[in-house]
């Protein structure tokens, strides 16, 4: 039998793979993909917030926004009564590769949990999120 550590970063594992193996073709580099998910999602944020949100160093958020600035996939800008902060959205050419990669997340997650009844994907997503929150809360 498995440990609860082993089984999750094996799952976990599993997941990056099965997204990077669709991500990498529409040439997206590894952290872009959740960038994007979050933005779509969660529209303009601070750099910052991307950083919390993903998981992601401040810095190593600094240098993929780069890479997808000159994408063309976002922007970033300053707010005038916030010239310290930059602003993150996405253009429309990031738009449309959020939604296909809403698709993309929506077959790995099929994949990961085939087999499992609407029942227990509902309770996984549940004790999941009540994991989380144990460690660190939610975002939003």
């Amino acid at each position: 039998m498995y440990s609860l550590h082993h089984l999750w970063m094996k799952t976990y594992l599993q997941m990056k793979r099965l997204v990077s193996a669709q991500a990498q073709p529409l040439g997206l580099s590894p952290g872009q993909p959740k960038i994007l998910e979050f933005l779509a999602e969660y529209g303009e944020h601070e750099q910052k917030d991307i950083a919390d949100y993903c998981e992601i160093e401040a810095a190593t958020v600094g240098s993929i926004l780069l890479r997808m600035e000159n994408a063309g996939l976002i922007v970033r800008r300053n707010r005038p009564n916030n010239r310290r902060s930059l602003y993150v959205s996405l253009t429309p050419k990031g738009e449309e590769m959020a939604q296909i990669l809403r698709g993309v997340f929506a077959q790995a997650e099929a994949q990961i949990t085939a087999g499992l009844t609407e029942e227990e994907r509902t309770t996984l997503l549940r004790l999941l999120t009540k994991c989380l929150q144990n460690r660190k809360g939610t975002w939003k």
